[in-house]
């Protein structure tokens, strides 16, 4: 047996893929400028001419396309839609050799860079990033690959960084960029100044009374698609979403409420809610507002009160006693002198005769064993007895309504807190200055006792901001107060005036509580809480 021999052949890279380098490669390039400023608009143009001609003038290349996103982050490839489309045609085997400027034009994301380098090697397509001066197809390990886009996603964290630094030194001057596109009732003035769109403010001004007025959103919705206000995007359908956005929006009555959101991690992009973990900065009277500030507190207040109304039981309660209904006024109003429970609007066929009644909802469901005595009322009874009621307060017992209103203004003055807010703030900039005083003594070395002293006195100051915000709260709710018995104090010392037909928004409006004492007598209690005993006439 003659004995084994082995013998190298060398590597001839010539004859490599001979195919391929017999015909022309079909080359993409990709470039990208991460704002749309008048200045980076022209270096995206430059780029485009440059790949263009580069492609071009190559002998055996053909340019499939320039890929180029313009204006957007290079964190994310979710957003580049070139990009996207660039990838889609490689896999499709349309592309052989993709040209990009550098790996920080190409992604600013580590993992997606690697994982899109990874992905076109897999295919045979290879990347060369001009500036690194790196040939995917050449490379042996990943590892420059990695540090350099490493840096690349560094450099993006750290832009990102100052470019929020920069926004929060603004906000504290007070300088801020306003939004004007999809946001109703603004446009930008000549003066660069927010200037309100006339037509844009009668929705909004809508939205506001008749949330006011006992409608519910699904109503505004309906009242906002019948009168044909389109959306701030322009679209004929609105949601009840959108609508309770600008309900809340402190815009709307000309303030401005900074760093609502911000983003906790520059990788994924996504804004979340404000709760405190940033400070946040108020601004008052920035810009004309639509709607008065006693109108848009009086919102607040309703939407809180209406959210807090809920069914009293985990489980789906038949009776929905704490559920808001804005379907009629006297849902909201009508109790029981028996029980204490709401009264539910009942349609009865007596012998083919529909009857329209008020009944109290324990009575419906559990029979007499929880309210033995509640009468069943008409509605037509109902409505006549609140009509007379309400032209027995504007004729007869002016002096005496304005005489009780006047008094729950006055007990309006003391917040709930008994606290003023200004004296809380003095003792938080007391309290920060003892904070700052403690953390120099501190330094650099543990110090236990001054660890425990610091402690205390950062839960003094929190304790501090919460009293503040509720002390702040109480004060608005005072004012709502206040606005809605001024109301009624200016609608009975009107003369001459008279009401000859129920009406929803009315009682909605100034009765806070019907209470049915009998069949043939009830109890109206109104904004203010000045009290009318009425008689049912049935």
């Amino acid at each position: 047996m003659q004995q084994k021999r082995i013998r190298e052949i060398p590597a001839n890279p010539l004859l490599q893929d001979t195919r391929k380098r017999k015909k022309n490669l079909r080359v993409a390039a990709y470039c990208r400028v991460s704002t749309d400023e008048e200045e980076q608009q022209s270096s995206f143009e430059i780029q485009v001419e440059y790949y263009t001609n580069k492609i071009n003038s190559h002998d055996n290349w053909k340019l499939v396309g320039i890929f180029a996103d313009d204006g957007i982050s290079g964190v994310h490839v979710k957003k580049r839609t070139q990009f996207l489309e660039m990838i889609e045609l490689c896999k499709k085997k349309k592309i052989d050799l993709i040209l990009t400027k550098s790996i920080s034009r190409f992604a600013r994301n580590t993992l997606e860079c690697i994982q899109y380098v990874r992905m076109l090697k897999s295919l045979d397509i290879p990347v060369i990033f001009e500036k690194e001066g790196i040939n995917t197809a050449d490379m042996t390990s990943e590892m420059i690959l990695t540090c350099l886009s490493s840096f690349a996603q560094a450099e993006s964290e750290s832009i990102s960084l100052n470019v929020a630094r920069g926004k929060r030194m603004g906000y504290k001057q007070g300088k801020f960029s306003f939004r004007y596109t999809n946001f109703l009732g603004y446009r930008k003035g000549t003066d660069g100044q927010p200037e309100i769109v006339p037509e844009e403010a009668d929705a909004i001004r809508m939205m506001f009374q008749n949330y006011l007025n006992g409608d519910s959103l699904s109503k505004i919705k309906e009242t906002l698609e019948s009168k044909g206000f389109p959306t701030a995007t322009g679209k004929k359908e609105w949601t009840t979403q959108a609508i309770l956005r600008i309900l809340q929006n402190e815009k709307y009555m000309g303030d401005v409420l900074l760093q609502k959101t911000f983003t906790a991690n520059f990788l994924e992009g996504k804004p979340q809610k404000n709760n405190g973990e940033l400070p946040q900065y108020y601004i008052e009277n920035n810009h004309p507002a639509i709607v008065t500030r006693e109108v848009f507190h009086q919102v607040q207040e309703e939407i809180a009160r209406r959210k807090s109304k809920r069914p009293v039981t985990q489980k789906h309660s038949k009776t929905n006693r704490g559920k808001f209904t804005s379907q009629y006024a006297l849902s909201e109003r009508l109790v029981c002198g028996n029980c204490g429970c709401y009264y539910r609007r009942v349609t009865w066929n007596i012998h083919g005769r529909k009857q329209i009644v008020w009944c109290c909802i324990n009575r419906l469901e559990f029979g007499k064993k929880f309210c033995k005595d509640s009468p069943s009322i008409p509605e037509d009874a109902l409505h006549k007895a609140i009509v007379a009621s309400l032209n027995t307060l504007l004729n007869s017992h002016q002096e005496e309504v304005t005489a009780c209103i006047q008094n729950t203004l006055v007990n309006c003055t003391v917040t709930e807190t008994g606290a003023d807010p200004i004296v809380i703030q003095n003792k938080i900039a007391e309290m920060n200055r003892e904070f700052n005083r403690l953390l120099l003594l501190a330094g650099d070395e543990e110090n236990e006792f001054l660890d425990r002293k610091l402690q205390q006195v950062n839960d003094e100051l929190l304790s501090l901001k919460q009293l503040k915000k509720r002390a702040e709260q109480a004060i608005e709710q005072n004012q709502n107060r206040t606005s809605r018995v001024q109301e009624i104090i200016q609608m009975i010392s009107a003369d001459d005036i008279a009401i000859h037909e129920y009406s929803d928004t009315l009682t909605y409006r100034i009765i806070e509580q019907i209470t049915i004492l009998s069949k043939e007598e009830i109890r109206i209690r109104f904004v203010g809480g000045y009290e009318i005993t009425q008689s049912l006439v049935q």
